[in-house]
């Protein structure tokens, strides 16, 4: 093991303990609103899939980058679909409108 890939992994175990930290600090109010911010932010990771796809030669290269493609962009996509349900939550109503209601179902 080269004294890079430790330092690798030293960083890696590092961040792991920081982010657990910090993430059981949040209260569970704030945390699908971070949550869904963090997964937007994961645009990144399609961009590092993008690389990833041209940087290793062959059809393992396309599959990995493929996958990490798609795997990103549901993550981008869900964090914008949870944001626009978090916010729908907080749209007043206008005045006159009423709940809906489901009618009873008739066999």
């Amino acid at each position: 093991m080269t004294a890079e890939a430790v330092v690798a992994a030293y960083v890696f175990i590092l961040a792991i303990f920081v982010g657990f930290e910090v993430i059981s600090k949040v209260p569970s109010t704030l945390h699908t609103p971070l949550m869904s911010g963090a997964n937007a932010i994961h645009g990144i990771v399609i961009v590092g899939a993008m690389l990833v796809a041209s940087a290793i030669p062959g059809p393992l290269g396309v599959v990995l980058g493929f996958l990490a493609v798609v795997l990103g962009t549901a993550n981008v996509v869900g964090g914008f679909v949870v944001t626009d349900r978090m916010l729908a939550m907080f749209k007043q109503r206008s005045r006159g409108a009423k709940p809906p209601s489901n009618p009873p179902r008739t066999t």
